[in-house]
């Protein structure tokens, strides 16, 4: 069985699975149907997604897609540590605008339930880190959205990994008062 926790928003939870080890290693159950149903995630999920990062900084996101191909995301680190990010999006929500984060290791083998309505991203804590993630609706760049990492109305505290590393979109990417997301 996993053991599990509700973060500060309480609908974004980490998950730690158990690990069987012997002298060869370990095994964990990262994904089963029955035991996440149990604790409230029951999602149909429809791609897997898996990236590398190869230094210490890289910044992905924020990130999200709108409706009707919004995504819940369980994410996991598979190499190394990210400090993940969720930001609430959600019309109505009184933790709306507001952020949780948590270090996610592939030592640790945490996993960061975000569900529909939220923004994602993460950066990396070490070189050579690779993040695998659910999503619960396939990409489609034409719902896909980005906010700045940095926004003051947010006020992300991300930890000091020296110079930040982001792709060209997510350097221009909007405050989220000019995004023009809706959930």
């Amino acid at each position: 069985m996993a053991e599990w926790r509700r973060l500060a928003i309480p609908d974004v939870i980490e998950i730690v699975p158990r690990r069987f080890a012997d002298p060869r290693g370990w095994f964990a159950e990262t994904w089963s149907e029955a035991t996440f149903a149990g604790i409230g995630i029951d999602h149909r999920w429809v791609q897997d997604n898996h990236s590398h990062s190869r230094d210490r900084g890289v910044l992905r996101g924020l990130h999200c897609q709108l409706p009707p191909l919004a995504q819940a995301k369980l994410v996991r680190v598979s190499r190394g540590s990210i400090h993940d990010v969720a930001v609430d999006l959600r019309r109505g929500s009184p933790t709306r605008g507001r952020w949780v984060g948590l270090t996610l290791s592939a030592e640790a083998g945490n996993q960061l339930y975000i569900p529909v309505g939220f923004a994602h991203g993460f950066v990396t804590l070490e070189d050579d880190c690779e993040v695998q993630y659910k999503a619960s609706a396939p990409y489609d760049a034409a719902s896909e959205r980005a906010i700045r990492h940095d926004d003051p109305a947010i006020g992300i505290e991300w930890p000091e990994v020296g110079p930040l590393t982001l792709s060209a979109r997510d350097r221009a990417a909007p405050l989220l008062a000019d995004a023009g997301v809706e959930f």
